[in-house]
């Protein structure tokens, strides 16, 4: 068994947010990643894919998500299951922002809406 600190979380920012990770290979030795996802109001992420599933629960405020040409609005306790190689794109409340927790397979790569590998980001790791 492994545990893993509230103070050796490891943090990852981007223009798009701060990503905090709780668990992944090369943190704790996870077989799945966890880490949870901060965003300020009106942020908006890359349009972006990936290889592997992602789950996401959002636990405070609200979002939009463009998945796969649909849109969605979500918030509090609601959770999306993201398919692997389905373009999306998470929006935030303009007024309360969000934070989502996540998961998915370690190594999980991330790829541009045309399909070009972008590598593993750091909080999946």
């Amino acid at each position: 068994m492994t545990v893993i600190r509230a103070a050796d979380a490891r943090r990852s920012e981007t223009p798009g947010g701060v990503m905090t990770t709780f668990a992944s290979p090369t943190q704790g030795g996870a077989e799945r990643s966890l880490w949870r996802v901060d965003v300020r109001p009106g942020a908006a992420g890359p349009v972006h894919d990936f290889d592997v599933e992602q789950v996401w629960t959002w636990i405070a405020g609200a979002a939009t998500v463009e998945l796969g040409g649909e849109t969605y609005t979500v918030a509090v306790g609601d959770t999306v299951v993201m398919p692997a190689r389905t373009v999306r794109r998470v929006l935030a409340d303009p007024a309360a922002g969000y934070t989502a927790v996540v998961t998915a397979p370690a190594g999980a790569r991330a790829m541009s809406a045309d399909g070009a590998d972008l590598g593993v980001p750091p909080w999946i790791g």
